[in-house]
């Protein structure tokens, strides 16, 4: 009697759990919906770490491409400069990466503004009415998108933002790769790009020494850290 009342009951979920699993996956794609969208500017695109950040799981929802962002590409990727065309070539293989990543959505809009010249101003006006935010790491256009209240997510922000933190006092074994500005001063450089400044390293360019952490400054253009090299070292 008491396995004849289990399987009854049991048989009585079934339903329930379904509908449970179907709010569930509902939820999922609705948030998925209602997530801002993000428009891509092109030096983000020809960045290409915004694939990157894409197919890590750090970025979902619907993300626009603007058709005149597109061309704009597309023109400097049949560029006559073997640079540029290299720039843009990266970009199209990045838009590419995008469009697989499961997570996100691209969405090519036509939209245009033939009365607006600048393309900066175009994405401004575009986020707009969109109601969007800006991916992008040209420090004008996040300042220009910021005064007219335009959510920028930039992406040389996030990866300053993601540096390994130094304190002072803090030993770090480097490179010295060239000489400093001042006296007898020596540069080394982390591996994403953070630049050391070492006092009286000068003599130890081309070598792997330990310095030790003295002050990490933070400006607009990355973190800088400052240091001296071991007191101990022979």
């Amino acid at each position: 009697m008491q396995e004849k009342y289990i399987y009854l009951l049991s048989g009585a979920l079934v339903p329930f759990i379904i509908v449970i699993i179907q709010f569930i996956i509902y939820k999922g794609k609705k948030d998925k919906k209602n997530s801002s969208p993000k428009v891509l500017d092109t030096s983000a695109i020809i960045d290409g770490r915004i694939a990157d950040i894409c197919e890590c799981g750090f970025m979902e929802g619907e993300i626009i491409l603007p058709r005149f962002i597109l061309q704009e590409l597309q023109h400097i990727a049949d560029s006559g400069d073997n640079l540029k065309r290299n720039k843009g070539r990266r970009g199209l293989d990045a838009i590419n990466a995008i469009k697989k990543c499961p997570d996100v959505e691209v969405k090519i809009v036509d939209k245009d503004y033939p009365d607006i010249k600048q393309v900066d101003e175009k994405l401004v006006a575009l986020a707009k009415d969109l109601k969007a935010k800006i991916i992008t790491n040209d420090y004008n256009l996040n300042k220009v998108a910021e005064i007219q209240n335009v959510k920028v997510l930039n992406i040389n922000d996030l990866s300053n933002a993601i540096k390994p933190i130094f304190l002072p006092g803090e030993r770090i074994n480097i490179k010295i790769m060239k000489e400093g500005k001042e006296k007898d001063q020596g540069v080394a450089y982390l591996n994403d790009g953070t630049m050391i400044v070492v006092d009286n390293a000068r003599r130890y360019i081309g070598r792997r020494i330990e310095a030790v952490v003295t002050n990490v400054l933070q400006t607009d253009a990355g973190r800088l850290i400052f240091a001296k090299v071991e007191v101990n070292r022979k």
